[in-house]
């Protein structure tokens, strides 16, 4: 199952909204949004789950708090799951306000990381 292309065009509308550059990149059935030529956020169709989930890297210190929420799952892409990254499900970014959180979550730890 591919990704969810309209899902790909809302994350690509918000950056541009923010002045973020950014480039896409297809990897592993995934959409990827790199900034600072780093993951940041994306679109991983999960198997397990059957859908579209966006994956944003959001680093350990938040993801500690929003792994907590009910849209959010770990991401355990390689079978471990990550500190950095996670997953939100479909009822997780369905209005545009809940999408721009995650994005700008995510911008905001691509920008404090080197």
């Amino acid at each position: 199952m591919a990704y969810d292309i309209y899902l790909g065009e809302r994350i690509s509308q918000i950056l541009k909204s923010r002045g973020v550059p950014f480039t896409e990149k297809k990897m592993m059935g995934a959409l990827i949004f790199m900034v600072n030529e780093k993951m940041c956020i994306g679109i991983h169709t999960n198997k397990k789950y059957g859908d579209s989930l966006v994956m944003a890297k959001i680093g350990a210190k938040a993801y500690e708090t929003e792994i907590k929420k009910e849209v959010c799952l770990p991401m355990d892409f390689s079978g471990r799951p990550s500190l950095n990254f996670i997953y939100i499900i479909p009822d997780g970014f369905d209005m545009d306000e809940d999408l721009e959180y995650w994005v700008d979550l995510a911008v905001a730890f691509n920008k404090n990381t080197h």
